[in-house]
């Protein structure tokens, strides 16, 4: 048995022993953090909406402009499994520092791409080096106390949800006064800020797993994803949830772009924030989850996000009824994605970067799908079929976790589960 506990810890890096944090986590250092994830995770959300003026720049289809957004998620997918995991065997912040200078030169690329082929090349490379935002987590939460690690999280997630909320805003704006261009202009400079902030003042933390070949590394992810059930089950969650949100905001510009409303691309970008008010709800998800509320938060906000498509299909007669519904599903969003880390990072301490990938991909494949998707239910089926489209993700949602929290009764706590698990496949191997 002690052989094959010890072949199961070889698989993912063997822990090493704790080392002393060479810094404090002050409270203006998670700050940072989550002002650095949300710059970070902005750069993937600026598009959204300028899509029918990128459409009109580089001659895309409306129902096919969705692969903009798509083809960003496709690198911050690719981005997660190649790049995050190396957050468990290299200093993250050397890491964290790099990502973010590489990612002022992906977005120049952007600012200056010539033709369709470069830009979406471009923006696909900023996607990829958007996963910085996860190693932002990872590292906190690694320096967080077990205590206060659900606050922590809590509070870089709201910078990363804030981020992506603000993006809406703020593109919108830059590009009514100068043109798509400036907004990705703008992000380098601003990236280019943040990594002086970042070297000043973020801590270094030596890696708490050893070093592992580099394949052996990514192959890990896919091992943890199959011997951790509550990875595989708020994955799938996440891959829900996120794909609902996209539904929403991917097409949301070409209906109000459109009469009767007929908004500017500063106005559409200012129902982001709506969403900031919902996406300050991830500091309290996060505490709540410290109690050990995570299950009841997560059905809470689940109900939420359903009922807030009824509000969304208000939109051709009311812009109201929109503003409602991104708030309360922006809300719901942050509650269910912090409680699912929250329960992710209480085991494989030595793995959480590649948790964090393994996890964040179905966040990626999520909202790749829900771009492409939700376009081709506008050009098909109008506003009324995007509203449609969200409920049954939303219902589908909801449908897993019922499912998963009956299996977890089944099974017994957690923790029990995955001390039977190691203990059978201790047997197996030794």
């Amino acid at each position: 048995m002690a052989a094959g506990s010890s072949g199961l810890r070889a698989a993912h890096g063997a822990a090493l022993p704790a080392a002393a944090h060479a810094a404090p986590l002050t409270r203006a250092r998670v700050w940072l953090a989550a002002l650095a994830s949300g710059l970070a995770v902005a750069s993937v959300y600026y598009a959204q909406p300028l899509l029918d003026a990128l459409a009109l720049e580089f001659d895309l289809a409306r129902a096919t402009v969705g692969a903009v957004v798509m083809w960003t998620q496709v690198g911050y997918g690719f981005g997660l499994l190649l790049l995050v995991p190396l957050g468990d065997v290299l200093d993250r912040r050397r890491l964290i520092i790099g990502h973010t200078a590489c990612s002022v030169l992906a977005l120049a690329v952007v600012a200056t791409a010539p033709a369709g082929w470069v830009f979406l090349g471009a923006m696909a490379a900023v996607g990829a080096l958007a996963v910085v935002t996860q190693l932002h987590v990872a590292h906190a939460s690694a320096l967080a106390d077990a205590a206060q690690r659900g606050r922590v999280v809590g509070t870089v997630t709201s910078g990363i949800i804030t981020g992506i909320l603000l993006a809406r805003a703020v593109s919108g704006a830059l590009s009514d006064a100068w043109g798509w261009r400036a907004v990705y202009a703008a992000a380098a400079a601003a990236n280019l800020a943040m990594v002086w902030a970042l070297y000043k003042a973020l801590p270094a933390q030596p890696p708490r797993a050893r070093r592992l070949r580099y394949l052996a590394l990514v192959a890990s992810v896919f091992t943890l994803w199959r011997e951790e059930r509550v990875l595989r089950e708020r994955g799938g969650l996440a891959l829900l949830v996120f794909m609902a949100m996209t539904v929403l905001w991917t097409p949301m510009v070409l209906a109000l772009r459109a009469p009767p409303h007929a908004l500017t691309h500063a106005e559409v970008g200012l129902f982001g924030l709506a969403g900031v008010c919902g996406a300050l709800g991830a500091t309290r998800a996060g505490r709540w989850a410290d109690r050990g509320g995570a299950q009841r938060t997560t059905a809470i906000a689940l109900v939420l996000m359903l009922l807030a498509w009824g509000a969304a299909a208000w939109l051709p007669h009311s812009l109201w009824g929109l503003i409602v519904a991104v708030l309360v599903l922006d809300f719901g969003l942050q509650a269910v994605h912090v409680s699912n880390q929250s329960l992710i990072y209480r085991v494989r301490p030595e793995a959480q970067s590649r948790q964090t990938a393994a996890y964040m991909v179905c966040y990626s494949i999520g909202c790749a799908l829900g771009s492409i998707g939700s376009t081709a239910a506008y050009d098909h089926a109008g506003w009324l079929g995007v509203c449609a489209l969200g409920a049954l993700i939303s219902t589908a949602a909801l449908a897993w976790w019922g499912l998963t929290l009956h299996a977890a009764r089944r099974r017994g706590s957690p923790h029990t589960a995955r001390r039977r698990g190691s203990l059978h496949a201790g047997r197996m191997r030794g």
